[in-house]
C-alpha cells in the first residue's frame, strides 16, 4: 500500500475519487524506467538508489506518481546491512575503544583499526570495511539484495489499487453487496475478513444479494486509523468476487487545505466493474480433496440436477455459514456441507452454526472418521439430512436426500 503522504484524490460533493494511471505510453515508459532502476541497483546501497529517483523527479509535474511508483517497487525489494560484520558489535567495539581519548583525525583513524584488528577472526579486516559496517544497519546505507520486479503494466494496476486501498485508511463502515457469484469466492472473503480481524454483519440471500457490514472502530479508538487499515487490506480479496458493489463511509481528512471544513463525512463508491486488478493469490476452485472428488464424481452422473459451487451465504446468529455446493433442479435446489477432517474446536463451531442456521433444506455429509465424541456434537439431530460416508461421498446418495428434501427457489 502507499503512505498517507502519497495519496492522490479529489472530493466533489462529498465523494471522494481517487487518482488513476492510464496505461499511456507515457505512464508504462515511466513504470519501465523505475523498474528497471531498481533491477540495476540490486548490490547497491539503498541511498544511491533514492538519489537515482530523487534525479528522475528533478522538473516532474507528476512527481508524486513517480515517489508512488517507486514506493511499491521499494516493497518487493529486500534490503539488508552489507558486508559480513554485524554494525551493532562494530559501534561497540569502536564506541568503547573511543570513549577514553578526545576525539581527532588519527585518533579516528588509530582506533578503526585497532577494531579491526579485534573484530577479525579468520579473515583480517580493514580499518575502511569496519568504517562502512559502522552504520550500515541504517535504512540509507542498506543494501538492495534482491528484487522481485513487475511488468510495466502491473506496476500501474498496483499504483491504481494501492490509491483505492488508500481511500479506506480512514473508512469506518464499509457496506458490500455482494451478488449471486459463479463461481463464488465467498469462502476467501470471509477468510479474509477474519484474518484482518473485521467485524461483519450479514444479510439477504442469493436472489437479492448478500449485504456484508463491516463497522469500524470511530466509536471505539476514536482517531486510529487501524481499522481502516485491516478494510484496505482486506479490498484485494474482494476483487476476486466477481459481481459486487462497495460503498465505504470516511472520516474527512483535516490536514489538506482544500478540504471543506463542513464536511463531516466522505462517500467511497467502488463495483467490480471498476477494473481493479488483485494481486493477491486467486483462491482454488475446491478447498479439499473430498469436496473436488465429489464434484468430479458428480459430473459424471446422468442427472437433471446441476452442482453450483458455494454460492450461497446463509446469515445466522453469532456468524454465517458458507455451504459448499448448492444442487439445482429447475425451481428446487437443495444447500450441501461436507464436514471432513477437522478440529474438535471447528467441529464444535461449526455444526452450532449449522443448528443456528434453522435450515431445512441443507444436507449434512459427515465423515466417520471424525472424532465426534470429542467434539462433544451429534449430527443425527439433523436427522434424514445427515449423509455419513468414509473415504468417498457417494454423489448418489446426496441426489436421493436432495429429492426428499428440496425446496422451491
Amino acid at each position: 500500500m502507499l503512505p498517507t503522504e502519497l495519496l492522490m484524490f479529489r472530493v466533489n460533493e462529498g465523494i471522494a475519487d481517487p487518482r488513476r494511471l492510464k496505461p499511456t505510453t507515457t505512464n508504462l515508459k515511466l513504470a519501465e524506467t523505475l523498474i528497471a532502476l531498481y533491477a540495476s541497483h540490486v548490490g547497491k546501497q539503498r541511498a544511491e538508489l533514492n538519489e537515482e529517483v530523487r534525479a528522475l523527479e528533478a522538473g516532474r509535474a507528476d512527481f508524486r506518481v513517480l515517489r508512488g511508483l517507486s514506493h511499491l517497487l521499494g516493497q518487493r525489494g529486500e534490503f539488508e546491512a552489507g558486508g559480513n560484520l554485524a554494525p551493532p558489535a562494530v559501534r561497540e567495539k569502536v564506541f568503547a575503544l573511543a570513549q577514553s581519548h578526545p576525539p581527532s583525525r588519527q585518533r579516528t583513524t588509530d582506533i578503526l583499526e585497532q577494531a579491526a584488528r579485534a573484530l577479525s577472526t579468520e579473515t583480517p579486516l580493514t580499518s575502511a570495511e569496519v568504517s562502512a559496517a559502522l552504520y550500515a544497519d541504517l535504512p540509507d546505507q542498506q543494501t538492495l539484495i534482491a528484487f522481485d520486479p513487475l511488468e510495466p503494466l502491473e506496476l500501474i494496476q498496483r499504483f491504481d489499487l494501492a490509491q483505492a486501498q488508500g481511500m479506506l485508511y480512514r473508512a469506518y463502515q464499509l457496506v458490500i453487496t455482494a451478488r449471486r457469484n459463479e463461481p463464488a469466492r465467498y469462502k476467501q472473503l470471509l477468510r479474509y475478513l477474519k484474518l484482518f480481524g473485521l467485524m461483519v454483519t450479514v444479510e439477504g440471500d442469493a436472489d437479492y444479494g448478500f449485504t456484508l457490514t463491516m463497522d469500524g472502530p470511530t466509536s471505539l479508538f476514536s482517531g486510529t486509523t487501524r481499522y481502516g487499515l485491516a478494510m484496505a487490506k482486506f479490498l484485494p480479496a474482494l476483487l476476486h468476487v466477481t459481481k459486487w458493489d462497495l460503498s465505504a463511509a470516511l472520516k474527512p481528512r483535516r490536514d489538506l487545505a482544500w478540504v471543506d471544513p463542513k464536511d463531516e463525512e466522505w462517500s467511497y463508491q467502488v463495483t467490480s466493474e471498476d477494473g481493479y486488478v488483485s494481486h493477491y493469490k486467486a483462491p482454488e476452485e475446491h478447498d479439499s480433496a473430498l469436496e473436488s472428488g465429489f464434484a468430479e464424481r458428480f459430473a459424471k452422473l446422468e442427472t437433471p440436477w446441476i452442482l453450483e459451487r458455494e454460492v450461497d451465504l446463509v446469515p445466522v446468529p453469532g456468524g454465517v455459514i458458507l455451504p459448499d455446493f448448492r444442487l439445482v433442479d429447475g425451481e428446487r435446489s437443495v444447500l450441501m456441507e461436507i464436514v471432513g477432517y477437522w478440529r474438535p474446536e471447528y467441529l464444535k463451531k461449526k455444526f452450532a452454526l449449522l443448528k443456528k442456521s434453522g435450515r431445512t433444506d441443507l444436507i449434512v455429509c459427515v465423515s466417520e472418521r471424525l472424532n465426534l465424541e470429542k467434539a462433544g456434537v451429534d449430527p443425527s439431530e439433523f436427522g434424514e439430512r445427515v449423509i455419513w460416508f468414509k473415504g468417498v461421498l457417494d454423489p448418489k446418495a446426496v441426489l436421493a436426500v436432495a429429492e426428499r428434501i428440496a425446496v422451491k427457489n
